[in-house]
Formats: C-alpha cells, structure tokens, sequence
C-alpha cells in the first residue's frame, strides 16, 4: 500500500520514511547495502547484478565441487536453515514434520543428478544467506532453479528471509496458473497480443499452441522463444556483472501533484540531473567507468485531448559529463520530447501534464588506460604516463579526448626538438609567457621523470648551452619549403598527440579532411608580423563535437568553423588575436 493508503485503513500506523534529497528519495544507502550483499555472494560464484536489490549467481561449479567432494546423500546434519527451505511439488501431509521432510529430499541417494545439484544449491545458498545476516544484518530470499527464469520466479514466492527451490518435476505445476502478463518481457505489447490475439491469459494456456502455430504469429525466434519458456525453457546465461550496466534518476507525480509548466520540469530535472553527475562522477573516481549516452523519459498526458493513449517519446543525445551540462541537455530533450508528443513546435503550454520523470546514464565503458582531461594540456599541465592513476580535472567538467598516452609510448619521441637546421630550440607557445627566455624555461625544468612531458619537453640547461651556437636560422622562404616537403611525409596522422611531437617549425600540423583537400593558415603575431604557413588537413569525423566546450572561449569559433566544410575559412579570422594553431605553432627564438 501506499503510505496514505495504509494510515486511512490503520490511522496509528508508524511509518518509516527513507531519507529525502532534492524533495525525492534518496537510495545512496540502500544501493550501498545492495553492494554489500552482492560482495559476500559473489564468494561462491559468477555473480550478476540485475537491479539495485537483486542479483543472479550461477552456482554450478560450487553445486559440482560439493557434489563430488561431499554428496548431500552422505550428510549426518543438515543445516537448519536449508530445512527451512520451500521445494515445489514436495507432497506435505497434515501434521508430517515439515524440516524431516525437507532433510529428506536433500539426502536422497536415489535422487537423478539435477536435483542432487539442487540438493546442493539449496545447501549452498543457505549457507550464503546466512553469511550475509551475520556480516550486515541484512536478510534476503532467493529462488534456486535449473535456469534464470525459473529461480526469478521462485525467489518471490516465499518472503521474506526464505528460499523456495523449483526441481524439473514440479514446472508444469509452477507455471500452468500463471498469468502471462507477469512474465518477463510479457508484461507489454506482445503479452496484450497473446491476450487479445490467442486468448492466452496463464502460461498454460500457450501448451495448446505448436511452435510452428507460434512462429506463424510471431516470427520464428519469437514463436521458439514463447514456446520454450511456456515449458521452463530458458538459455539466457549469468553475466559475470557486479556493477550495474546504467545509472538512473527519476521521480513521479501522481494525481494533483502533476508537473503543468515547463519551469516546474526544469526545477525537478535540475535536481534529478544532479543526482545523476554525483552518480556518474563517484562511477568514474571508484571503477574509472565513463557513460556515453543520456536518455530522458517522461510519463504524460494530454488535458484537452481525447487522445490519451499517444505515449510521450524517450529521447537520448551523447553525455557530457557535468551537472549545468546534463542538466542543458536533458532540458533540451524534454522539449524535444514534447514537440513530437503534441505533433507540433507550438505547444500549448498548459495543455499537457508530466506524471513521471527520468533520467539515465547507459553505454557505461572502463576508461582506457592513460586517458586524461583535454583541459589538462591548455592549463599547461602535464599528463602522467602512469595507467594506474586516472587525472581528472574539474569533477564537474570532464570531457575525454582522443589525447592518451600507453605505456609502451616512448615519452622521449614527445619532446622539444633541438634541430641543426634552423639552430633554434622549439618550444610550444602553450608553455611559455609572452618574451619568455627559453634557457630560463628550462633552468626550471627540473623535476624528475614523472610525466610524459615534464622531464623531456624542454630539455637539460647542459644541452641547451651546447647547441645555441649553431649556424643562423633559414629565411622564411626556405622554411616555407621545408613545410611543404616535410607534408608529405607525415600524411596521414591525424591524433592530437602529433601536435605535441612536432612542435619543430619544419613538421607541419597533419591531419585529413575527407575530400582530401587542403587547408592552409597563414599565422601572424599581433604585429602584424609573418611567422609561418602550416598545413593542417583533418578529417571530420574523428572530432568529438563535445570536446568543443571544453577549449578556451576564443577557440571554439574557430573550431566550429573547420567543421563545416561550406563555410571553413582559408585564414584566421580577422583581428583575431589569438589561435588554436598558435599553440602549436613555433614562437620567435632567442
């Protein structure tokens, strides 16, 4: 019952309130307990986390070990918890001795090997059972059957604190009287069609028709799979999975409470949206996952409509990591949302009604080994070559880029060239100040190995002192041919960690463009004086239009620009002050 419900059937009722965040509940402690459980039963098998209180765990390998090692036929004392156990199809005669009965099952030598491995699991989850009340205090049911569906049935027959096992012998018996609909993956359309189409309301009612009568109506896996699981019939397999696979924040609004505006919707996806990043930021720093994809999904109805059946559509849009920005885009597709629910970009704003919402975090991946914030490199620091330790900038704003260093990456190749033809030391702009001495630059280098740039970046005060007395640096002419011919050689490479290896005036910046065509960019100081021209060839696709953001202000413009392929510019806009390219560009020397 709902909480109202019971105080109007029992008015000195004392109910339990779960805590409150952000006006909703806040399950952080039940899913923490969850996790606990899941721990201490993973011991004793592949463990499969399926929600926020439930889990399978395949015990085949310990049920075989126990089978062979000590039978249940050779046991003298049968743990009193496992006598508390339900067997479907077990005959209980009026007044027999329930637990002897049970004791009995349990140890019969004459018993076929499936039930003996369930004799065994019976014993084992009993075991496990136990171990998590006396670790967290915390009590479970469970269901122990030849397969995933048969044990998720089982496990809600008989609650709480208690088991129920489901032998081959007594299926039928289980399944005959049982309604369609409650049925995984039945309770929608396809069990409304088995209703209303074959008049199938238990799944009993399905033995009268054959799989080919079923695949006639439904296709040929779907037609098998009907019929299989009408018989106890299930393939599916525990996945070894101790987090979950989304993360997820919702609430409802029933009745009067249902949401009538679009700023009562901000309001609450504001909070759910918050929720969500603490979630997925904890995911990221504990289990170094990230999650791909946000999906937003909303119950509705129309107020001056006839049509209530039109079902509000769940939209999604690739996830960017941070509140303000899980919050925009979760805003952005509720409205996005609403236009197709009411068939119309001009919605009326007070002619619907929001019952429910949601919002998910899915496609969740490990973070690949060495990967950092692109934010890192403009704030002029450093990665770590280390996989071991994850750098993550702002919690609130981390975006991932295709910029990763492996560990077999020789940090040397990522380095400041010290080149005999133009006799000058090259360093990136990003790393000096306006006028900067490049000896001082690297008099304060003096760290230790730690980094993939730090201790090779700029180079020792020893080697720099040797080679600033070479021959003069060619004219801008002969630079400008050494561009074009060193173009061709590096034609092809187009990861950001180019950028960082040729920071020579004589490697141009490579990356290609799906026409194949060319771009130059001609850079200036804001003298007016020329420094360079640079080839930069890149290919669309391989740019994360998110990773936009995260550039400093003056850049996006200009990114933006590269990627549309109509409007690109053949120089940098005028009166610009400061380039992307500069970064990596050549700056004067000393």
């Amino acid at each position: 019952m709902r909480g109202y419900e019971a105080k109007e059937v029992c008015p000195i009722i004392q109910l339990v309130q779960v805590p409150v965040a952000r006006g909703k509940a806040d399950l952080n402690t039940y899913r923490e307990a969850g996790s606990e459980v899941v721990s201490i039963l993973a011991r004793r098998g592949r463990c499969e986390r399926a929600s926020i209180d439930e889990v399978y765990l395949d015990l085949t390998e310990a049920a075989e070990t126990m089978l062979a090692a000590a039978p249940p036929d050779s046991l003298e004392i049968v743990n009193e918890e496992a006598l508390r156990s339900h067997i479907l199809g077990l005959n209980q005669e009026d007044n027999s001795d329930v637990k002897e009965n049970v004791r009995k099952w349990i140890c019969r030598s004459s018993a076929d090997r499936c039930d003996k491995l369930l004799a065994c699991g019976v014993l084992i989850v009993a075991d496990l059972r136990m171990q998590v009340l006396q670790d967290t205090q915390f009590t479970c049911s469970a269901g122990i059957a030849h397969n995933k569906m048969l044990a998720k049935l089982a496990s809600a027959m008989n609650k709480p604190a208690q088991q129920t096992a489901v032998p081959f012998s007594s299926v039928k018996g289980l399944l005959a009287s049982f309604p369609i609909k409650k049925m995984k993956q039945l309770g929608g359309k396809l069990g409304s069609s088995l209703q209303t189409d074959l008049c199938v309301n238990t799944v009993g009612d399905l033995w009268q028709f054959s799989e080919e009568k079923l695949q006639e109506h439904y296709g040929i896996n779907t037609g098998t799979w009907l019929w299989n699981i009408a018989r106890g019939i299930n393939g599916d397999e525990v996945e070894g999975r101790l987090l979950p696979k989304s993360h997820g924040s919702g609430k409802t609004f029933p009745g009067p409470s249902a949401l009538k505006n679009l700023s009562s919707v901000q309001h609450w996806l504001n909070g759910l949206c918050e929720e969500l990043s603490e979630r997925l930021q904890s995911d990221l720093e504990h289990n170094r996952r990230i999650a791909r994809t946000l999906t937003l999904h909303a119950h509705a109805y129309k107020t001056n409509s006839s049509d209530q059946q039109v079902k509000f559509p769940s939209k999604s849009c690739s996830l960017r990591y941070g509140s303000p920005k899980i919050q925009e885009d979760a805003m952005n597709l509720f409205q996005a949302g609403l236009r197709e629910f009411y068939g119309s970009s001009n919605v009326i704003q007070h002619g619907w009604r929001i019952t429910g919402l949601s919002v998910s975090a899915s496609k969740i991946v490990a973070v690949p080994s060495g990967t950092c914030p692109i934010t890192k490199y403009f704030q002029g620091q450093q990665p770590t070559c280390s996989s071991s330790k994850l750098l993550v900038g702002d919690c609130t704003e981390v975006a991932y880029s295709s910029v990763s260093f492996s560990e077999d990456e020789d940090a040397d190749k990522i380095h400041t060239t010290i080149s005999n033809e133009d006799s000058s030391i090259q360093v990136p702009s990003y790393y000096q100040s306006d006028g900067a001495d490049v000896r001082k630059e690297a008099a304060t280098s003096t760290s230790g190995r730690e980094s993939c740039l730090e201790s090779n970046l700029i180079g020792s005060p020893s080697t720099m002192s040797n080679e600033l007395s070479c021959e003069p640096k060619p004219d801008l002419h002969t630079l400008d041919r050494q561009v074009r011919k060193k173009s061709s050689v590096d034609k092809g490479k187009s990861s950001i960690l180019n950028f960082f290896r040729r920071v020579n005036s004589n490697s141009p910046l490579q990356m290609h463009n799906p026409a194949g065509g060319t771009q130059d960019h001609t850079l200036s100081h804001s003298d007016g004086s020329r420094l360079e021209t640079e080839l930069w060839h890149y290919k669309v696709d391989d740019i994360d239009p998110s990773v936009i953001d995260e550039l400093p202000p003056e850049f996006q413009e200009e990114i933006r620009a590269w990627l549309r392929p109509h409007k690109r510019p053949n120089t940098v806009k005028s009166g610009s002050n400061v380039s992307i390219t500069s970064f990596f560009s050549s700056t004067s020397t000393p």
